[in-house]
Order: C-alpha cells, then structure tokens, then sequence
C-alpha cells in the first residue's frame, strides 16, 4: 500500500478538503493517508469513510523561525518516508522548501489565490514558486491557472497538468427536498430561494451578495440561503442586520449533503472576489441550477453557453440584475438549468478527475 502524505494549510471543509475527502472515498484502502493540518482544523476528517485508511499527524516540535521549521519538517519527511509528498496551495510551500532536494516525489495542487492575491500575483510568491516547485508535478483544475503557471511562474510546461474538478452528476440530480429545506428555515411555501454555498471566508465575498440582495428586493421578495460556515459569519450577519436584510437570509450553516437542498433554489449565485473551478458551482449546474455569477477564474467557461450572459462584473448592482433576470423568467431560467446539468455530465464527470489522480497517487509523475 502507497503512502501518501498530505499537506494542507487547514482541513476544515473546503473545496480542495472536500475533493481530496470525495477521492479518498472512492479508492477506498488503496492508498494509506498522513494528513497535516498547518491550522490544527480537521473538520474535513468527518467527511472520510470508515474503510479509508487516514491519520491526522501532530505538527512536529519547531525551533524559532523559517529555519527550525524547515529541519523540523525534513525530519518528519525522513521519518516518514512517504511514497508521495502532496501539497496543496500557497500555504504548504514550506513543504517543497523543506523538499527541494527533492528526495520524495512531489505532487502539488493549486487551487486558486487568497485574498491578497485576488488582483494580482505577489512578486515574492512568483519567484518562490517559480524556485521551489520546478521539481514538483502540478495539478492545476482551470485554464487560467495553466497561463499563470506557465507565463508568470515559468514553470515547465511538461510538469504541469490541467486536471477539471468533477463531481458525482448523479448525486445531485433528485429533486427537491422541501422537508429538509424547510427544517433549514427555508419553507416551500415563502417567496423563490437564491442560494449559495461557500465556506464564509473574505476571498468569497459573501458581503457582495448580501448587498445585491438589498437591490433585488427592491424589485421583488425573494430569500437568501447561505449554506456553509466558518470565521466570517458573525460580520456577515451583522452586514446583513445593517442592510435591513436579516429577515430574508438564512444561515444554515455546513450542510453535508447539499444536494438536498440545491434543488430548492431558484437560482445559485456565486459572488467571489477569486475562484479557479469552484466545486460549489459544477454541484449547482449538475443539480440543474442557472447560476449569477461573478466572472472570476474559469466560472464562464464552466456553465454552459446559455448561462453566460449571467456571469459578470463584480459590482452588486450588476449581480443583483443578473439574479432578477433569471428571477423574472422561470421558463428561461429552466432552460438554463436544464444546459447546465447537460454539461456536467459531459464534460465534468468524477471518473475522469478520478482516474487522474488514480495515475498521480500511484507515482506516474512526469
């Protein structure tokens, strides 16, 4: 059995957590997994089967400063001696720091960009991965990030692999479930839901949202579900009181079976400042959702062609009139859902991300 050494900055539930957590499952006892956790959060363990052979490892004892980190983590390496060293995003670099001799092969996977590189790449960062990761193989799940990798990070391009997220078409494709919904706080009989489903950190900008919703019931009732959780929900909750808002927005908090309440929505929106190919959007177009989007990443190549009209600008007027316009036209709407769904099973499937990090986790690296 592969060991495979997992390093992230946080394993609360994320979108890279819940990936990781849904390929777990499916190989099931094929591969052993040590997982880091850089913040201490191991919410995402609750996600993993009981056949998935997973051990959530103490951070070693550090001396002061990058140095001791760094010693500290190249004993954890030698003692370990995983078969395979996989990162995940900016904030595991001093892993392939810890690793550039590169004695244990290196897989790492980039996801996207935090809130301080949401507009623009850090000079520093570029030059550090451009140093440290020349030896790892990424995975990289949108085409923006291919360009940034390649161009900005002159990375070889033999070293990089453009592997879309995918998901489970099938699971999210039943039909509504107004009991769950309503014991949520979302009855079937109040006006249409817009929802959204987003771990409430500031890249997801959940406070756009909140403010679109302010001009779209100036229009016409409507309610908000944000379903998930995390540091900014108290902040949240008070821009939604200051916005005279609350009473239409429900907080459900994590939800892990979102695909019960997915198809209650009348629309999802998705309002971040940075995203490459949010997992949250494919469950959305694979429960046959039309979506408002802001145009960040790879989210307008994602949905499907009759959709993209809603994809936009990041002003909150312009995603509060993308949500009207779906609002006001549920045949429309429908349609748009209908493309969605269609897509997602073409062209984002699990069996395909599936099999590529099959091939990855096994050691064929390039």
């Amino acid at each position: 059995m592969r060991t495979l050494l997992h390093v992230f900055p946080s394993f609360a539930v994320g979108g890279a957590q819940m990936r990781f957590a849904r390929l777990a499952n499916h190989f099931g006892p094929r591969y052993r997994h040590l997982v880091v956790s850089l913040d201490g959060a191991a919410d995402c363990l609750g996600r993993l089967g009981p056949d998935v052979p997973v051990r959530l490892l103490d951070l070693p004892a550090c001396g002061k400063g990058l140095a001791g980190r760094l010693r500290a983590y190249r004993r954890m390496l030698a003692d370990l001696r995983p078969d395979l060293l996989v990162t995940s995003n900016w904030g595991a670099i001093e892993w392939a720091m810890a690793n550039a001799d590169g004695r244990v092969p290196h897989l790492h996977m980039e996801d996207g960009f935090g809130p301080d590189e949401s507009g623009t790449q850090l000079r520093r960062r570029v030059w550090a991965r451009r140093l440290l990761l020349r030896r790892a193989t990424l995975i990289l799940p949108s085409q923006v990030l291919m360009r940034i990798a390649a161009e900005a990070w002159g990375l070889p391009p033999r070293r990089l692999l453009y592997v879309p997220n995918g998901i489970d078409c099938r699971r999210f494709a039943a039909a509504p479930d107004p009991d769950f919904a309503a014991r949520l706080g979302l009855p079937a009989d109040g006006p249409p839901i817009v929802g959204t489903v987003a771990a409430l950190r500031p890249e997801k900008n959940i406070g756009r949202l909140l403010e679109a919703l302010s001009f779209v019931l100036r229009q016409r009732p409507v309610r908000l579900a944000i379903v998930g959780d995390g540091p900014q929900r108290p902040a949240l909750e008070r821009r939604a009181a200051e916005l005279g808002v609350e009473r239409q927005v429900v907080f459900t908090g994590a939800c892990p079976t979102p695909e019960r309440l997915l198809p209650s929505f009348a629309a999802f929106a998705l309002s971040s400042d940075t995203e490459q190919m949010p997992l949250s959007l494919l469950e959305a177009m694979a429960a046959g959702r039309p979506v408002a989007a802001t145009a960040v990443g790879d989210t307008a190549d994602m949905v499907a062609v009759l959709n993209r009209p809603f994809v936009v600008g990041k002003h909150p007027v312009e995603l509060a009139e993308a949500i009207l316009a779906l609002l006001a036209d549920p045949d429309r709407a429908a349609s748009i859902g209908a493309a969605n769904a269609r897509r997602a099973r073409e062209v984002y499937p699990s069996r395909r991300m599936v099999e590529a990090y099959g091939r990855l986790f096994d050691g064929n690296l390039p």
